[in-house]
């Protein structure tokens, strides 16, 4: 095991995000897993906390398998999987049928988790996405696109753990990134933690709630 828990590899890549402290990053986290993470990091940087909303899109029969994901800042962005979708046999109608659904519960969950909390605004600021590991990346992939339409000034990518070659492509996607410790041989994300239950709803909320928006920072 790499990490006791998430709030563990929290403040280790708190340490090595370090350098960013004096640039006034905003840290953006994704759910829920990566939440627990960014606090520490949120708490070691003096930054603000706040949640990027992205959704797999799974194949219909198969929903584990990612053929896309789908992020909601605004304007929603897309990215597909183009192999599995032709693997799968799956036409548009069947694509954005599942697509929707799962913007309305990126929908559902905004209202839940942040109700009418303002975003923090990244424009001109470096964004901090940060997720507790990375396995295919479509997740994480349509997180940073999301992140870089709303024109950070720098997009760093942060997280414990990762597959090696995820890692590559990821630096095609964010301008830094910062993971401890990547593998060839990879498995599940679960495998380098020995405390990797699920979190609820209200321990979400709780956390994202410590870190109240600074009114300078709204969107």
């Amino acid at each position: 095991m790499s990490f006791t828990d998430r709030s563990d590899a929290g403040r280790q890549l708190a340490q090595a995000l370090a350098t960013y402290k004096d640039q006034q990053p905003v840290i953006l986290a994704l759910l829920r897993g990566g939440v627990p993470v960014a606090a520490e990091v949120a708490a070691a940087l003096d930054a603000p906390l706040d949640l990027i909303l992205v959704r797999k899109i799974g194949v219909p029969m198969q929903p584990e398998l990612a053929m896309g994901a789908v992020a909601n800042g605004g304007v929603p962005i897309v990215v597909r999987n183009d192999e599995v979708i032709r693997m799968a046999g799956i036409d548009e109608v069947q694509f954005e049928a599942v697509r929707d659904r799962e913007l309305a519960e990126i929908e559902r969950r905004r209202k839940l988790y942040l109700g009418s909390r303002a975003p923090v605004d990244v424009a001109g600021r470096v964004a901090i996405v940060i997720d507790d590991g990375i396995a295919t990346g479509a997740t994480t992939r349509a997180a940073l696109r999301a992140t870089r339409v709303r024109k950070p000034s720098k997009l760093v990518l942060a997280t414990p753990v990762a597959p090696t070659d995820t890692l590559v492509a990821m630096r095609e996607e964010a301008d830094d990134v910062i993971c401890l410790e990547d593998h060839e041989f990879f498995g599940a994300i679960g495998f380098y933690y020995a405390d990797f239950r699920q979190l609820s709803d209200r321990e979400v909320k709780d956390t994202v709630a410590r870190f109240p928006v600074p009114a300078t920072s709204q969107a």
